[in-house]
């Protein structure tokens, strides 16, 4: 029997993995796992003693790390805290996948760059994040490449969304309800990822992951905009009357400075899993069906 603890359960790919398990939906790892979905209320990471007992007690084979401190322009005011969660606490359980030969897969972000590329970035491509946000997360990322439990990877991805949680849809389909008009910025550019494509390919890889050295890989969905391109698809897709106005950044100023190019390159992930991502129009258009927004 694998085991396998996803730790910030409740968070966007957090609850979407629990849907695809509670669900059963049909997945390729093999033989059938018993998962352990934990919050900070049931587990608080940042206690490596607490998580090596769980881990110890419920013989975990297998860490999805979906926890962090995601809070961008709060985090330049609470600097200590997202170290614990987004650094430290990732420190933790690489030293225990370490330890008991765990295979760890933690989830990381575009924001450890600083935007300031012509090209999608690569794995390989330099990082120089911009904030406390970012730069805890690619610290989080240096302490498990130095513990360097096997088996392990990191899977940075980009502006997330979901059904679940708090994200750009959901404040973009309650904003366009309530306003006749909406300036979004227009010179930052990425693509999406909807938690649930991503859930879906964490659940896919998990049985194929097998490196001595800890991996990184690339996952958004295909496609490339800006987050005004996204907002005027979501008004369209919901039949909202809401006009949509380009921005730019400077006329939206926030405590932390955001990436003007965040998009990714997936070739590695696809190369090396052999999987087909989802183009981000087609999995808005799914995201805004199950919320019962598709018009």
């Amino acid at each position: 029997m694998t085991n396998i603890l996803v730790t910030g359960a409740n968070g966007q790919v957090g609850s979407e993995l629990q849907e695809f398990v509670n669900a059963q939906h049909p997945i390729s790892y093999s033989p059938y796992p018993h998962f352990f979905f934990t919050d900070r209320n049931e587990l608080d990471i940042t206690d490596k003693d607490a998580v090596a007992k769980f881990v110890e007690t419920n013989r975990i084979n297998v860490i999805i790390n979906c926890a962090a401190y995601t809070a961008v322009d709060r985090a330049e005011e609470e600097e200590s805290l997202v170290e614990s969660i987004n650094h430290l606490a990732v420190r933790n359980l690489a030293q225990i996948s370490k330890e008991k030969g765990i295979r760890l897969v933690h989830i990381s972000t575009d924001y450890v760059f600083d935007g300031k590329n012509y090209r999608p970035y690569t794995e390989e491509d330099a990082t120089n994040p911009q904030g406390v946000y970012g730069k805890t997360k690619l610290d989080g990322e240096k302490a498990m490449l130095a513990i360097n439990p096997e088996n392990s990877v990191v899977i940075r991805t980009s502006w997330v969304y979901s059904s679940f949680g708090n994200n750009f849809v959901k404040t973009m389909l309650r904003l366009g309800k309530e306003r006749e008009s909406l300036g979004v910025i227009y010179d930052q550019v990425g693509t999406p990822t909807y938690a649930r494509d991503l859930a879906k390919t964490i659940l896919n890889i998990l049985p194929k992951i097998q490196n001595e050295d800890v991996e990184i890989y690339h996952y958004s969905n295909e496609g490339v905009l800006s987050w005004y391109d996204f907002a005027k698809e979501i008004m369209q897709m919901a039949k909202l009357e809401c006009q949509i106005d380009p921005i730019e950044t400077k006329e939206y100023p926030t405590p932390a400075k955001r990436p003007h190019y965040s998009l990714l390159n997936k070739a590695k992930i696809k190369n090396m899993f052999n999987i087909t991502i989802p183009y981000w129009k087609d999995s808005l258009d799914e995201c805004l069906y199950v919320m019962g927004e598709r018009k």
